[in-house]
């Protein structure tokens, strides 16, 4: 799950950064209300942990421009204010769970797996295109039924793709939904995980579009 992360304090924000790190979600971070706007409308993230009390603009203004996003967008608020009224603001703005700040780490990762949870079981629990099968609330994939050792990452390059039939995805575009911002990975990153998907796979499963991207044929 890709996360979009919206706090200015920079502490906080590393810390909860490295946290959801270790739990295998990928973590986007900005400090202000604009750069969050530019960010989900850039590159949509599945979901965002939203500070109210931002530099630049009030936090459920911002709040209230997410969920004009063509794609529904899970949004967590994250916020000192936590009387009954801005809890009641912010959710009927469109957020999905609020967090009062100071708050335990076990608490937010429970939240955030809950949010994960309702979201699979509102979306199809398997895609299937040729002999693979994705399993996407158990995170598996199998092949012509036997089940295939992925590594995280080459699952969710996978899922990616076999999300979008028939459409090239470009090599940013992967790398933004496998890396979180600012962390460091070699310049054939994508290719490695592609080169391993298809020893485990088939050569031909996931097509090379040369200078573009890669795809998988909608069958």
């Amino acid at each position: 799950m890709q996360i979009l992360l919206v706090e200015d304090d920079q502490a906080l924000a590393d810390s909860l950064t490295e946290a959801l790190r270790r739990e295998g979600f990928t973590t986007n971070h900005v400090a202000s209300g604009r750069a969050a706007i530019l960010a989900a409308e850039t590159d949509t993230p599945d979901l965002v942990i939203l500070d109210l009390g931002l530099p630049d603009m009030d936090g459920l203004d911002v709040l209230k421009h997410l969920q004009k996003s063509k794609t529904p967008l899970l949004v967590l608020v994250l916020t000192a204010r936590n009387t009954t009224e801005d809890k009641v603001s912010g959710l009927n703005r469109g957020a999905d769970d609020y967090l009062a700040k100071p708050f335990e780490m076990s608490e937010l990762l429970a939240r955030l797996r809950a949010l994960e949870r309702r979201t699979a079981l509102n979306q199809a629990t398997g895609i299937t295109i040729g002999p693979v099968t994705l399993d996407t609330v158990n995170c598996t994939a199998s092949l012509d039924g036997k089940v295939i050792d992925l590594a995280r990452r080459e699952f969710m390059l996978l899922k990616a793709l076999m999300e979008n039939p028939g459409r090239v995805l470009s090599r940013n575009k992967l790398e933004s939904s496998l890396y979180s911002w600012g962390e460091e990975l070699s310049s054939n990153s994508i290719e490695v995980h592609i080169h391993h998907l298809r020893k485990k796979i088939s050569t031909d499963f996931i097509r090379t579009i040369r200078g573009i991207g890669y795809t998988i044929r909608d069958e």
